[in-house]
């Protein structure tokens, strides 16, 4: 049952009827409110709620209508015969019946049909056939029975696909998945491309291993040879020839569930499976393998481009600046020799010049000049030289294993071009063929043109064929960033139709209604006008009395705004502080992980991928703590092993390869943050808030992958992880992201997908975190985009139409074009599908946003988008210049996550922090264990503080600064390191040395 409920909810749900009142006659005291609260919450539900899954706010609620006080609750019978009694009264009183056998394998058999091709998480089945009951009017089995029932549902369903999937294999097929479980034969070692240039002792590590795993690996660092292993694994899971479209019906998320259940298994353990089951896990295997090879070899190809030119300029900068060196006050010599030659212009150069300037320093300045001079030249010649010599190899290799398409005729070019790279990849001329059709335009940028064409001594064009092969790739990368061109067999870079919800068109009234948008857009303009002129009318009344915001003089147009002024410090939170680390100094942060499980049960979501587990709950629970802790502070899992509890380096290693995978980690987390929202006391925390706040850091990690980059602003390479705190430092929901990716996708995907009970209304973000997309996507979700603004004095605000000065007369200097409302109309549907592929997660933002950037300006989705969010984007703005009250919501918001960033190296100690692996997958782990951790330490803190704050004393101390400031961020009194044991008596077991 939802446990988080706000006043206006409890109102609208729990509030007595006349006719519910009627049922309470001849009831008191205990059994009056009992029976209240059950009539209401199997009115909510359409089942009867176990005692602890009642939240205390509705009992309050219900209590305070009758006149009762809520601790009477505890009290009511839950069981017997005055229960029951009960219970056939609501159930006669609103049309129920219990269900019978019949009736749940009726239910389960419509789930059969219609829910279990796309959904297999027992909990939301669980919810689905509550739903379906209370449509029926049955009350639902017993909860044990129905989990039974479920599972059973769940094997009979799953045996049925294996078998479907299992008649789709031909004989060669299954041969072929079945040798993936063996390690190669030494004929197959001598063959396999892959393994070119391995070196000896990587090479003796992997030899034993089956195909499967050694196709496993990810990609390392951007080389000729990375690209080549990824081919060859790509060759040699093609040649199973899976067939077309066998799982094209079937959710990512279903398909994720086998890939980890093979995942965690030996080969000898997936070989004891069933055939029908162990071929399905083999092929679903292959098959998400081969999309995740196909994006790796893309993100590859993009990282290639992007290196060969920015290494060009680099090396050109670099010789550049050694030339600027040998001249020092060029400009004060300069002057110097104009001045000279005016005073003495008929005199000679070796007696009027070289006294200021030798005829070295002269020379160096030439060549200086002529170095700037020829700096486009030189950056092409080093850049040939760069892309023929060494990185050309990997061409013929991309182009030959992936396939390219485009929906768009603009982008044929492209692809024409591809094909021509193609036919004369091998021909070692400069120029193509006379006679062959080359495409410039849409291929060769403007600025290129000089270095790919050239006129002859007869006067034709011939094109070097080594910077067109460059133009080309340049251009397909720029069309695979924005999705204009797609690959076949990809995941991230598929075709873009398939992103969107395929059932759009049938279910239009559905999308819309769950979006809370009208079907109509001139409605949905219409409001947003009014919005915009009232906004702009306002902030324009209000100028004059505002001495926060003017314009300066100076800069026509330059908007200025007065930094908001210090707050007074809290007076007692430091005292605060101190009496929680007096009572409880040097608590253990592995304590803190250990008592947030045993009062939450974060650890259930760790479930192992198989039907069976073999290890009883407490041992498993005491290996999975000592896990999610070593993986957490970056410690690592052996240094666990040092203590006195017994667990040994395979135990654990087991435990964390079967049981520890990143769907289960976010569902603890989940779990961690709903306790933390329901422990709180309103009156020392405040009323439950829908506002969070999000931002990234960056942390160092090893470079031999695809995720990590160099990060200009913090000065090496590095990921960044994207977090979403609420006001009170509860952090709802992290990310692993490229340093180069986009914040504003991470911003609305943390948004749509942290899964908790919080309710997210608005949230606060930095410069980097907004954009003009950003704005149009979060008014469309639902969701108020609250950015601080770096460079406000460039912003612009948008007028609602073309008008006369005098509208808004003391906004002029800041005031543009008008907003293109018919643009919006024509695209109002579209926008809209993209916002429900969002919502739905029929895949993720950032591959939805990416469509959407300046690389592809002539989308009309893109143009609306735009449109869209600089109306929005005004309509904050007016509000922002206007409210000082918003502007330090705004920035306290950022202080909270900014708070929760300079926790992160207090806990991930380990390693200098640094994200210490190659594989994203294992990156991402550590966040996430960094995640579980920082919370367990802030509902910990919380208890700590709310104990504290129950005694009157210290209850009436706290002030109105203190409350504001109020965090459970805090680790004065925490100890992550562990414990530290000298005994003098003890020695290590070495020899004496010998007397000399």
């Amino acid at each position: 049952m939802k446990r988080l409920w706000n006043d206006e909810d409890l109102v609208a749900h729990f509030t007595l009827l006349p006719q519910d009142r009627q049922l309470l006659q001849n009831k008191t005291e205990a059994t009056r409110l009992g029976f209240a609260v059950m009539l209401k919450c199997f009115q909510q539900e359409g089942r009867f709620p176990a005692r602890h899954e009642i939240p205390f706010a509705v009992i309050r609620h219900i209590a305070d209508q009758i006149e009762l006080h809520p601790e009477l609750f505890v009290h009511y019978p839950t069981q017997g015969r005055t229960a029951e009694y009960h219970r056939a009264q609501i159930r006669e009183a609103l049309g129920f019946r219990p269900s019978t056998e019949a009736d749940s394998e009726a239910i389960l058999r419509w789930m059969d049909t219609h829910i279990l091709p796309q959904e297999r998480d027992p909990e939301t089945l669980t919810e689905i056939f509550y739903t379906r009951c209370r449509a029926l009017r049955l009350e639902p089995p017993a909860p044990k029975r129905l989990s039974r029932w479920i599972q059973s549902a769940l094997r009979l369903h799953e045996e049925t696909f294996c078998s479907t999937v299992l008649q789709r294999l031909s004989p060669a097929m299954r041969s072929a998945l079945e040798a993936l479980l063996r390690p190669p034969t030494d004929e197959e070692m001598s063959l396999d491309a892959s393994e070119e240039d391995i070196e000896e002792p990587e090479a003796d590590a992997i030899s034993g291993q089956a195909w499967l795993y050694r196709l496993k690996a990810g990609p390392g660092e951007m080389t000729v040879k990375t690209v080549l292993k990824e081919i060859a694994k790509l060759q040699r899971l093609r040649a199973l020839e899976l067939p077309a479209g066998l799982f094209t019906t079937v959710p990512p998320k279903i398909l994720q569930r086998y890939r980890q259940r093979v995942n965690a298994e030996e080969a000898r353990d997936v070989r004891r499976h069933p055939e029908a089951l162990r071929l399905t896990l083999l092929a679903v295997w292959c098959h998400l393998r081969i999309q995740e090879i196909t994006d790796g070899l893309l993100d590859l190809l993009n990282e290639m481009v992007h290196t060969i030119d920015t290494r060009a300029e680099r090396k050109v900068q670099r010789e550049m600046v050694k030339d600027f060196k040998r001249v020092v006050g060029k400009n004060a010599l300069l002057f110097q020799i104009a001045r000279a030659s005016l005073q003495a212009p008929e005199g000679k150069v070796r007696e009027v010049v070289y006294p200021i300037a030798d005829e070295q320093t002269l020379k160096d300045l030439v060549a200086e000049w002529e170095a700037s001079a020829n700096y486009d030249r030189q950056v092409q010649q080093s850049l040939r030289n760069s892309y023929s010599h060494h990185y050309r190899r990997m061409v013929p290799h991309i182009l030959e294993a992936l396939s390219f398409h485009s929906n768009n005729a603009l982008h044929r070019p492209v692809l024409e071009a591809l094909e021509l790279l193609k036919q004369h990849i091998e021909r070692k001329s400069r120029y193509f063929p006379l006679k062959t059709r080359v495409l410039i335009k849409d291929v060769v940028k403007p600025s290129d043109r000089n270095a790919v064409v050239e006129i002859d001594a007869k006067g034709r064009e011939r094109v070097h064929r080594i910077p067109y092969e460059v133009c080309v790739l340049k251009a397909l990368r720029e069309k695979l960033r924005c999705r204009e061109i797609w690959t076949e067999g990809a995941a991230r870079f598929r075709k873009p139709d398939d992103d969107l919800p395929a059932n759009f068109e049938a279910e239009r009234t559905v999308h819309y209604q769950a979006l809370a948008l009208p079907e109509d857009g001139e409605e949905f303009l219409a409001r947003t006008q009014r919005e915009l002129t009232q906004e702009l009318q306002a902030l324009d009344k209000a100028m004059p009395k505002n001495p926060a915001v003017k314009f300066l003089e100076r800069e026509k147009g330059r908007l200025c705004l007065t930094p908001l002024a210090a707050l007074p410090d809290p007076p007692h939170l430091d005292a605060l502080k101190a009496e929680v680390n007096r009572r409880w100094p040097l608590t253990s942060l592995l304590d803190m992980l250990k008592e947030t499980d045993l009062r939450v049960g974060f650890t259930e979501a760790f479930k192992s991928p198989t039907p069976w587990e073999k290890l009883d709950r407490e041992t498993l629970q005491r290996r999975l703590l000592l896990c999610l802790y070593g993986l957490g502070t970056n410690a690592g899992i052996k240094s666990m092993c040092a203590g006195e509890h017994g667990e040994s380096y395979k135990d654990l290693l087991y435990v964390h390869r079967r049981y520890i995978t990143n769907d289960h980690l976010r569902n603890a987390i989940t779990q961690v943050v709903n306790a933390i929202l329901r422990v709180r006391h309103p009156d020392i925390w405040g009323e439950g808030t829908t506002a969070c706040a999000s931002d990234s850091k960056q942390f160092g990690s090893w470079d031999q992958n695809l995720m990590t980059e160099w990060h200009i602003r913090y000065r090496g390479p590095g990921v960044m992880i994207y977090w979403h705190v609420e006001k009170k430092s509860a952090c709802i929901y992290s990310q692993l992201k490229r340093c180069s990716s986009s914040e504003v996708a991470s911003m609305i995907q943390g948004l749509l997908r942290h899964n908790t009970e919080m309710n997210v209304a608005k949230n606060y973000v930095d410069t980097h975190g907004q954009s003009e997309v950003a704005f149009a996507f979060c008014s469309l979700l639902g969701f108020e985009l609250l950015p601080r603004l770096k460079g406000l004095h460039r912003q612009k605000l948008a007028r609602p139409e073309s008008g006369k000065p005098e509208d808004y007369p003391h906004l002029q200097p800041v005031l543009a074009k008008p907003i293109d409302w018919e643009l919006i109309r024509r695209q109002y549907d579209e926008m809209v599908k993209y916002a429900t592929a969002l919502r739905l997660g029929t895949t993720d933002a950032e591959t939805i946003l990416r469509r959407f950037t300046r690389n592809n300006v002539q989308h009309p989705t893109y143009k609306a988008l735009a449109e869209w969010g600089r109306a929005r984007k005004t309509i904050f703005l007016c509000r922002y210049l206007r409210s000082e009250a918003l502007r330090r919501e705004i920035q306290q918001g950022l202080n909270v996550v900014e708070n929760w960033n300079s926790a992160n190296s207090f806990i991930l100690y380990g390693k200098g922090g640094e994200l210490a692996s190659n594989s994203p997958e294992d990156q991402e782990r550590t966040m996430l264990c960094l995640h579980l951790l920082q919370n367990s330490m802030a509902y910990i803190n919380t208890l700590m503080l709310q104990q504290i704050l129950a005694e009157p004393e210290w209850r009436n101390r706290l002030q109105a600064e203190d409350r504001r400031a109020l965090t459970p961020l805090f680790y004065l009194h925490v100890h992550p390191y562990g414990w530290f044991d000298l005994d003098l008596t003890k020695r290590l077991p070495l020899e004496l040395p010998m007397a000399a």
